[in-house]
C-alpha cells in the first residue's frame, strides 16, 4: 500500500485517572492526540504506511508527543520544529448520566503560529496515495488553513485521493475569517468527505429538500452537485442511551447507493475520544484492502466501536480484532 499522509495538530491530553473529577483529582495522566494524527497513528497499527505532518515546539513536550507517535509506527519526518508550546487539553471522563469535559488550553501553540512555506508538500506526498485532513486544521489560525489549502492543491496535481472530515467546530473560527468562507474551498479538493446533515447546514447552507425520506442522501446529493470533486458522503449515526452506552452505526451515499450498516451497541464504553477518528481511519483501510464499500464503511464503524473501548485517543486495534467484531463476535468472551 502507498502511504497516507495527515496534517494537522498533536496536543497533550491530560486526564484525572479512571471517573474521577477535576475538583477531586490530585494526578493527572499525559496522552497525546489530535483528530488528524489520530487517524495516521490508527493507519499505522492495521499496517498501512502513514506520515504525519505537524509542527511542534523545539522543546521536551514537543520532541515527547513526536515519540509517541514514532513509538505507534507513525512517519514524524515532516514534523517542524518551531514556537512557543504545545497546545493542551483536559479530559473529565463521565459515566452513566454525568457527561465528559474537555476544556482546551491551545491559544497560540506552535501549530497554530505555523509557517506555511515550511512545508513542501510535493515531496511530502511524492510516495503517497492518500492525504487526509479535518476541519479543525484550518480553523485554528489564517496560517494553518493555508497551509492546508497548499497540500490539497499538491495532493491533485499528483492525483493522490483526497479525505477530509469537515468536523464543523464553532468556537475554534476565531481569527477574522467564517468557516463558510474558508471550508468551501478546501472541500471542493476533496474526493471523499465525512460530513453529517448539521454540518451540511452550518458550513455550505444545505438542508434536507421537502419532504425527502431520507434526509442524508438529500443532503449528500446536493454537497456532491455543489462540489463536483466529491465521490462519496461517509457519517455515522450514534444514539446516546448515557455516557457509557451508546449505539453507533456508519451511512454512505456515492451519487448512486445509500449504505447503512448494524449498529453496534457499546457498552460500557471506556473513551469515546478518537472514535471518529477511528471510524475514518477504518474507512481508509476499509477502501484500500477490500473490493466494496459496504465492507470499507462496516470496518470504519467496527473500528470505531472497538476504539469506544480502548483508552487514549488510538485506536490500538489490529486488523483481525475488527474483523471479528464485524463477523458479529461482540461478546468480549476471554481468550486463552
Amino acid at each position: 500500500m502507498k502511504q497516507v499522509v495527515t496534517f494537522g495538530e498533536i496536543m497533550m491530553r491530560l486526564s484525572p485517572p479512571l471517573n474521577y473529577r477535576f475538583a477531586q483529582t490530585q494526578h493527572l495522566e499525559i496522552t497525546y492526540g489530535g483528530g488528524d494524527a489520530n487517524v495516521g497513528a490508527s493507519l499505522a497499527g492495521l499496517g498501512v504506511p502513514a506520515t504525519h505532518v505537524t509542527c511542534f515546539p523545539a522543546n521536551d513536550f514537543g520532541h515527547a508527543a513526536a515519540q509517541q507517535f514514532r513509538a505507534l509506527g507513525v512517519n514524524m519526518d515532516a514534523t517542524v520544529y518551531e514556537g512557543d508550546r504545545l497546545g493542551l487539553y483536559f479530559l473529565e471522563v463521565g459515566a452513566g448520566m454525568r457527561p465528559s469535559k474537555v476544556v482546551y488550553d491551545r491559544a497560540n501553540s506552535a501549530f497554530a503560529h505555523l509557517d506555511p512555506a515550511k512545508f513542501s508538500w510535493d515531496e511530502i506526498l511524492k510516495d503517497a496515495g492518500w492525504l487526509h485532513w479535518t476541519g479543525i486544521t484550518p480553523a485554528i489560525s489564517a496560517t494553518t488553513a493555508e497551509a492546508t489549502r497548499q497540500a490539497i492543491a499538491a495532493a491533485r496535481r499528483l492525483g493522490i485521493t483526497v479525505s477530509a472530515d469537515v468536523n464543523y467546530r464553532r468556537n475554534l473560527w476565531q481569527y477574522g475569517q467564517t468557516a463558510q468562507s474558508v471550508m468551501a474551498e478546501l472541500v471542493a479538493g476533496c474526493d471523499i468527505v465525512v460530513c453529517s446533515e448539521n454540518d451540511a447546514e452550518d458550513l455550505f447552507s444545505i438542508v434536507p429538500e421537502p419532504g425527502t425520506d431520507n434526509k442524508f442522501v438529500s443532503v449528500a446529493r446536493q454537497v456532491m452537485a455543489r462540489f463536483p470533486q466529491i465521490k462519496q458522503v461517509i457519517t455515522t449515526r450514534r444514539k446516546t442511551h448515557s455516557a457509557s452506552h451508546n449505539g453507533l452505526k456508519g451511512i454512505f451515499y456515492d451519487g448512486q447507493q445509500f449504505l447503512e450498516t448494524v449498529t453496534y451497541d457499546i457498552n460500557p464504553i471506556v473513551d469515546r475520544i478518537g472514535g471518529g477518528d477511528a471510524f475514518m481511519a477504518g474507512f481508509i483501510y476499509g477502501s484500500l484492502a477490500y473490493d466494496n464499500p459496504q465492507q470499507a464503511l462496516t470496518f470504519g464503524v467496527a473500528a470505531s466501536a472497538l476504539k469506544h473501548t480502548i483508552h487514549g485517543d488510538i485506536n490500538l486495534v489490529t486488523v483481525a480484532e475488527v474483523e471479528e467484531i464485524m463477523k458479529g463476535n461482540t461478546s468480549g468472551r476471554l481468550l486463552r
